[in-house]
């Protein structure tokens, strides 16, 4: 198969193509700076192409994971960049697709569990609607986000898949070299209540249900990213703490978390309880089920 992806450089993508290129797989890869962009080792089966689309290409499938990091400050030149880089790139892809300058059968579109909004009592699944509240920053970004991708729907013939992604843990990138770090120098504990729930996924995980999703042509609409089993950030940082062998003793206060990074803490202080319920009613099984399975394998 042949598949077209957008933010094939970042944690994840970079990862997939590496395993999809080494399965037998071809890629192209989007970018609006080709000339940074080195997969010399990949060079055979990447092609690194220009994006906007010039000419017609026909793919299997085209993956988006594009848009500006979350994991900043959120002022307001910053939220302004998280909005327009989703949003922008995924209007873009989707009129390509309908003035069949890109042909696929099947568009998998970045989202996030922010969707659902925050909360310690509910499990949320596929089947709940979003938070849409003008308060809620990364809810309405990912409710704009999917709205802009099911235009793509209007010619009935691409699938679209809504990947909405929890906490990706992995080696390379991704939330859990930050999260280790204060452990390893003997410094790990609480984040605020500690009762928030996480919400995770091993990034081998998300890689084989990114490609599931690719080849289940039943599968459509929003599947949610996340691992069957959630934790609380408390238990999350005890686990890491038995990982590394150190102690979680030292706690970080609410106050002291907003301090240091403002709006933007609400990743940490708030979370969401989500589970897989649509991969896992189509035959996917996932590798890392608890939190203590991915982190003897990544730590």
């Amino acid at each position: 198969m042949k598949i077209a992806i957008f933010g094939g450089t970042g944690f994840i993508g970079s990862a997939w193509i590496e395993q999809w290129v080494q399965n037998g797989g071809k890629v192209v890869l989007f970018t609006r700076q080709p000339a940074k962009v080195d997969f010399q080792e990949l060079s055979e089966s990447v092609a690194v192409q220009a994006w906007p689309l010039q000419e017609e290409l026909k793919v299997d499938g085209v993956i988006n994971l594009a848009g500006e990091t979350i994991n900043q400050r959120w002022t307001a030149k910053a939220k302004a960049s998280i909005l327009e880089s989703r949003v922008n790139t995924t209007r873009q892809i989707v009129q390509q697709i309908l003035n069949g300058q890109l042909q696929t059968p099947t568009l998998i579109n970045g989202s996030a569990i922010g969707f659902y909004g925050h909360s310690l009592e509910k499990t949320f699944t596929e089947r709940d609607p979003s938070v849409m509240k003008h308060n809620d920053f990364l809810g309405n970004v990912t409710a704009a986000w999917e709205a802009e991708a099911e235009k793509v729907l209007a010619a009935g013939t691409t699938r679209l898949v809504k990947t909405r992604f929890g906490v990706v843990l992995g080696r390379d990138g991704g939330a859990l070299s930050r999260m280790a770090l204060p452990y390893r120098l003997f410094a790990g504990g609480p984040i605020g209540n500690g009762e928030q729930w996480v919400s995770w996924i091993h990034l081998q995980d998300a890689i084989d249900l990114l490609n599931f999703c690719l080849r289940e042509e039943q599968l459509s609409g929003p599947v949610n990213f996340t691992s069957p089993t959630s934790c609380t950030m408390n238990e999350l940082g005890s686990a890491i703490a038995a990982v590394t062998r150190r102690p979680h003793w030292l706690p970080l206060p609410s106050f002291a978390c907003k301090g240091l990074l403002g709006e933007m803490s609400d990743l940490i202080l708030k979370g969401q309880k989500v589970t897989p319920q649509k991969a896992l009613e189509h035959g996917f099984s996932f590798q890392y089920k608890t939190v203590e399975q991915a982190l003897r394998d990544l730590l």
